[in-house]
């Protein structure tokens, strides 16, 4: 093991301050039992890494933020789970260590570290083996390579029984330089993309206040918002983000889900309409919209396989052969809110989001729907569940002139502009 300068000893010393809160103690005693010497990083041939499952497996610790992270608005974004292997390059230097500090080590040359469960709840990142997680912090204008994406903040590496999972701690900012561009293009105009900017920024803040696995704040995937790293920068994202620093939009003083989607075919709809248990307020009861027609998601059409209808309508409890779908029952504005599904075996109303989330179609403002054969046909208009902001009609809204704050104004009515203290 390389000899570790006085110096390296008192920032980790400062950096185990800002580091997250160490698990239970019993849990603690148990990760400190097997913690592995550390070496020398060692570089392994590359593998392929498995795809991501819904949910963290429950054994693993608790990663609860710490008081001083929460201060600096580190967001939490869950990268993989169930991983048993990973390479992740850096490109300069990067200082490992465990939680609790007890092993550490640096590494000064860009090179790649090998990820790996090695069992019993333990995992290795280069020759450092250990029980609980491992933590790679980037010197800085060092950024980490993974998936094809580039992550600038501290990457932490959890074991759970025989595999583990991925997650980044970053600062707030910087993670919506990871967000936008997969939200919205970067292409677009500045003041869409600045609207983009405060519309993500408050909806990442209140899923934090309202976050329920104690492991990580956020999905990297379309379960939260799109994020591919912040390590990869736009100069339009980067502006828009930097222009918007610290704003947020509030309702009755408080923040509240500020829900975005492609495209809303005409007029967006109460929140009531995609998610039945949401309380309904101002900044979220729809809205018409005149900027969105340009698009291509404006209107659609599409064929879904008798099957995979099928293969929905088992999960409902309906069997045989589909013999129809139609709308039940519908919004003011011509979003379906439910659909009738009716097989050999029976008829079932079901709910047009999850039947959406599950088929594929585009939208709930179905046009037309029809069956033929092994396929059904289905026309609409929008992309997306409809509450919130139209991304397309922010896009056509900047082009005509309107500033960000006019964008904002119209799709959450009712709501401040607010800036965080």
């Amino acid at each position: 093991m390389k000899k570790i300068p006085q110096s390296f000893l008192i920032f980790s010393l400062i950096l185990g301050l800002a580091a997250c809160a160490a698990p239970s103690q019993k849990r603690a005693s148990q990760q400190l039992a097997s913690a592995a010497t550390a070496e020398s990083p060692v570089v392994e041939a590359p593998v392929t890494s498995e795809e991501p499952t819904p949910e963290p497996p429950s054994q693993a610790p608790q990663l609860d933020r710490s008081s001083q992270e929460k201060a600096l608005k580190t967001v939490r974004i869950l990268l993989t789970d169930n991983q048993t292997s990973a390479e992740i390059k850096h490109s300069g230097r990067v200082y490992i260590y465990t939680q609790d500090l007890s092993k550490k080590y640096k590494v000064s040359a860009p090179g790649t570290l090998a990820v790996k469960a090695v069992g019993n709840g333990r995992v290795q990142v280069g020759t450092l083996r250990a029980d609980q997680p491992i933590i790679l912090e980037p010197a800085k204008d060092t950024l980490f390579t993974w998936d094809n994406n580039l992550y600038a903040g501290k990457i932490f590496v959890t074991p759970a029984t025989h595999t583990f999972f991925m997650i980044e701690h970053v600062d707030l900012e910087n993670y919506l330089y990871g967000v936008l561009p997969y939200e919205m293009s970067y292409s677009w105009p500045l003041e869409a993309l600045k609207a983009q900017a405060v519309a993500a920024r408050t909806y990442t803040l209140k899923t934090i206040e309202n976050v329920k696995n104690k492991n990580f704040d956020l999905y990297s995937d379309v379960r939260s918002q799109m994020y591919k790293g912040g390590g990869k920068q736009y100069d339009s994202v980067k502006q828009a983000v930097d222009a918007t620093k610290a704003e947020v939009l509030t309702y009755d003083g408080q923040l509240f889900y500020t829900y975005y989607h492609g495209n809303c075919g005409g007029g967006t709809d109460d929140v009531r309409s995609w998610n039945t248990t949401a309380s309904s307020i101002k900044p979220l009861s729809g809205v018409s919209c005149s900027t969105d027609s340009h698009s291509k998601s404006y209107s659609w059409k599409m064929n879904i396989s008798t099957a995979k209808v099928m293969s929905y309508a088992k999960t409902v409890g309906l069997k045989g052969t589909l013999k129809g779908v139609s709308i039940a029952r519908k919004t003011s504005t011509g979003r379906a809110t439910n659909l009738t599904l009716r097989t050999s075996s029976g008829i079932k109303q079901v709910s047009c989001g999850k039947f959406r989330l599950a088929t594929g179609i585009r939208s709930c403002k179905i046009t037309k729907i029809s069956l033929h054969g092994q396929t059904v046909h289905f026309e609409g208009k929008g992309y997306g569940h409809g509450v919130g902001m139209c991304q397309d009609g922010a896009n056509g809204m900047a082009k005509k002139g309107k500033n960000y704050k006019q964008i904002l104004k119209h799709y959450y009515p009712d709501s401040k502009l607010t800036e965080l203290k």
